[in-house]
């Protein structure tokens, strides 16, 4: 992609850029010029090979060029201008690595309580197996899986962007991040249909690794960054207040009363489904994304660094 980019500009990416895109960076409000026929072209091919970097780890540009390529079409000068920085940051944080850590991870800040659903719409309910899964085998795995929803990504449209990440044991195997269907009028609401995408995916993946024969760690776990929508989905006697998210509301609720998963909350600043959901400024998202992408080793040790920082500092 380096080599393509001197080919196509006559010059090296910048380096002086430390995200995709300029934090709460909106391009669908971009009024440049609109591209010849030749450049947009170049921005379709591009965005093309952008979107195979994801495939392959770089999850850390997703949310940027998912809204980037709703103007391959018609891409503006300003829309072919961020996808050069875009290519800039790949080209100054080549070294990301997705590493294949396979010891569980440790859950014990988290508190799982078994609620009676029993006087609720979903007694009863419980989860159907396939009648011809393999028995289980090998090491066991504890899936978890981070969601997160950024209302009003798009602000001509006033659409939501819904993120996910999963992992299997401490490694991502998965990402997604994608502009809502509808048009959300309060974060509940965008949340409430992120934790929906999150919980089929999921199912899928659970499925997937049950037909493999893969032993699992107990129910696997969802992290949201949002209180409320992590209440209205694990309390039974929660109320829904908004009716148009009926379906989505009981969906959870439904599955973590059946035991499908488990859903607890974790705040915002250690939640890397941030890095799917909003174009986000280096300094915020780096804590996130350096014991994914940019870290050898066991990422424990990271916690051991920030101590000796810290009193490097008050010494």
């Amino acid at each position: 992609m380096e080599a393509t980019y001197v080919h196509l500009f006559g010059e090296k990416p910048s380096r002086k850029v430390s995200s995709p895109l300029k934090s709460g960076d909106n391009p669908e409000l971009d009024t440049s010029e609109f591209l010849d026929e030749k450049d947009t072209k170049i921005y379709q091919s591009m965005i093309g090979a952008a979107q195979w970097v994801i495939s392959i780890g770089r999850f850390d540009i997703g949310v940027h060029i998912m809204t980037l390529s709703s103007f391959r079409s018609q891409p503006r000068q300003g829309h072919l201008d961020r996808i050069k920085r875009v290519y800039a940051y790949l080209c100054k944080m080549k070294h990301a690595t997705i590493r294949f850590r396979t010891d569980v991870p440790d859950i014990s800040d988290f508190d799982f309580i078994e609620r009676d659903w029993s006087n609720s719409p979903y007694s009863g309910t419980r989860e159907e197996y396939p009648k011809n899964l393999p028995p289980a085998r090998g090491k066991p795995v504890l899936m978890t899986s981070f969601v997160d929803a950024n209302l009003m990504h798009d602000v001509l449209s006033g659409k939501s962007v819904t993120g996910v990440l999963h992992f299997f044991n401490k490694t991502p195997i998965d990402w997604f991040t994608k502009k809502q269907n509808t048009v959300e009028t309060a974060t509940f609401g965008s949340e409430n249909n992120a934790a929906r995408s999150a919980v089929e995916q999921i199912k899928a993946n659970k499925l997937t690794l049950l037909f493999l024969g893969v032993p699992l760690l107990g129910a696997p776990i969802l992290l949201g960054d949002n209180e409320s929508v992590v209440k209205s989905g694990t309390l039974p006697q929660n109320q829904l207040h908004k009716r148009h998210l009926m379906l989505s509301y009981h969906y959870v609720r439904e599955n973590v009363a059946a035991g499908v998963l488990r859903f607890a909350f974790i705040r915002g600043e250690y939640n890397p489904a941030d890095t799917l959901s909003k174009h986000w400024a280096y300094q915020a998202v780096w804590p996130l994304i350096r014991p994914i992408l940019f870290w050898k080793g066991d990422t424990m040790e990271i916690f051991g660094e920030k101590s000796s920082e810290k009193k490097g500092s008050e010494s």
